[in-house]
Parts: C-alpha cells; structure tokens; sequence
C-alpha cells in the first residue's frame, strides 16, 4: 500500500509543474467583434431582402385590412337580418345556413393569412441562413488577417474598443461576394 502510495506521488509530482508550465505557454487571446445585425440590415443582400420582404410583408398587411372589412361588414349584415323568436322554420334554417358559410369562409382567410405568415417567416429566416452561411469564410479570413483566436458578437460585449470592430470590412467584403439573396425559402422548411 504504502509503495503504491509513493509511485502515485512519485508520477503525480512531476504532472503538477507541467500542468501550470502548459498553462502559460498559451498565447493571450485575440478578440475581434462583429455586428451581424448591422451585417445582415445594412449590407447590400440584406438590404435587398428588405426591400423585397417588405413589398412581401405589407401585401399580407393591405390582404388582412381587406378581409377585416369584408368579414366586418358582412357579420354586421348578418346581425341585422337574424331571424326574429317567431320566424318560420325554413328562414331560421337559411339564416343557420348562411352564418355557417359566413364561418367557413372566414376559417378559410384565418388560415389562408397564417399560411402567409409561416412562410414570410420562413423566407425571412432563409434570407438571415444565407448571409451568415456567407459570412463565417469571411469572418474567417478577417480572423487570421487580423491575428485574431476570438470573434464575439457585437450583442456579447458590454463595452469594447472600436479597433477590435470588424464589422465594417466584413460587410464591404459580403457586399463583393454576396450582392443579392434569394428571399423564397426551399419548400419544406
């Protein structure tokens, strides 16, 4: 037991210098910090998208206005032409008939409206895909340019110095690689 004991502490002694020695061989780390925000708002793809999203987003806007009006003043219409307690059987059935349909078609523009908004989201979230997917070989470059072992989100950081922000050369560098993107989202996402 005892000379187990003293081979344990005659390997682990040695390990005990090294551990610390390897600790402050590493270099101190590079930090560079980019604004994917800005990156993805301001740059030329980004500002395309917006455009075209935008064209996208307030024909939703001006459909869902319109269809409020229709469904608006047709409820009212069917408020006012309900059949009174002592109406005849076949007129309380078409008036049933009629609210039936009424509901039908407004569960249908409900849906019609969601579908819309699933896939501006989705073509929104396809547009931000690609220009981070088009941005990691740049910020890459930008990295070992700049000697840099960290890139930090603008979002990340409390404080930081301007010179450590590279968001400006990795949009200009985008801009060349990446002018315009797609803003229809592949079937099935």
């Amino acid at each position: 037991m005892q000379t187990m004991f003293k081979l344990t502490l005659a390997f682990a002694a040695p390990l005990a210098f090294v551990a610390p020695a390897l600790a402050q061989t590493l270099p101190p780390p590079v930090v560079v910090i980019v604004d994917m925000d800005r990156v993805i708002g301001e740059s030329a793809a980004g500002k395309q998208a917006a455009g075209e999203l935008k064209t996208r987003n307030d024909a939703n806007q001006s459909r869902l206005a319109q269809l409020r009006t229709q469904f608006g003043s047709e409820g009212e219409t069917l408020q006012k032409t309900a059949p009174g307690q002592g109406a005849a059987p076949a007129v309380v059935t078409a008036f049933q008939t009629k609210v039936r349909e009424y509901q039908t078609r407004q569960q249908k523009a409900e849906s019609d409206l969601q579908q819309r908004d699933r896939e501006f989201q989705q073509s929104r979230q396809f547009v931000i895909k690609q220009i981070n997917d088009a941005a990691q070989p740049i910020l890459t470059t930008v990295m070992r340019e700049r000697g840099a072992t960290i890139v930090l989100a603008e979002g990340a950081t409390l404080q930081h110095s301007a010179a450590i922000d590279v968001t400006s050369d990795v949009m200009a560098r985008l801009d060349k690689s990446l002018p315009r993107v797609s803003t229809t989202a592949p079937a099935g996402k």
